[in-house]
């Protein structure tokens, strides 16, 4: 019984000394190397990288933040294919046809809050 006590004991520190900014490992490897890429070269401070369901697939949305109005959120799909952009000047909400007030917020993958 105290072995396991320890063991678990250990597993919540390993868990505490994770930092928020780390990605999240679950993400294809593809993902991970974008989401690198993406953080050496947003323009904002509150960038982000959300995960959501939409039109059965997992899909990625890269988040530029806020401080421009006319820039676009990229959508990748779980091969790192870019599937479409969300707002800019047009405030684009459609991706292959369909809204994307239809995709499923998973979890948010990569911030930098």
């Amino acid at each position: 019984m105290r072995i396991h006590f320890i063991g678990l004991l250990l597993f919540l520190i390993a868990l505490s000394g994770c930092s928020d900014k780390e990605i999240n490992t679950v993400v294809p490897r593809c993902i991970s190397d974008l989401v690198i890429n993406f953080e050496n070269t947003a323009l904002c401070d509150d960038y982000k990288v959300d995960q959501y369901l939409f039109q059965n697939q997992v899909v990625y949305v890269f988040d530029n933040g806020s401080c421009g109005a006319d820039m676009q959120a990229a959508v990748v799909d779980n091969n790192c294919n870019t599937i479409g952009a969300l707002g800019g000047i047009a405030g684009n909400l459609e991706i292959n046809n369909e809204s994307f007030t239809n995709a499923v917020f998973i979890k948010t993958v990569y911030s930098n809050q």
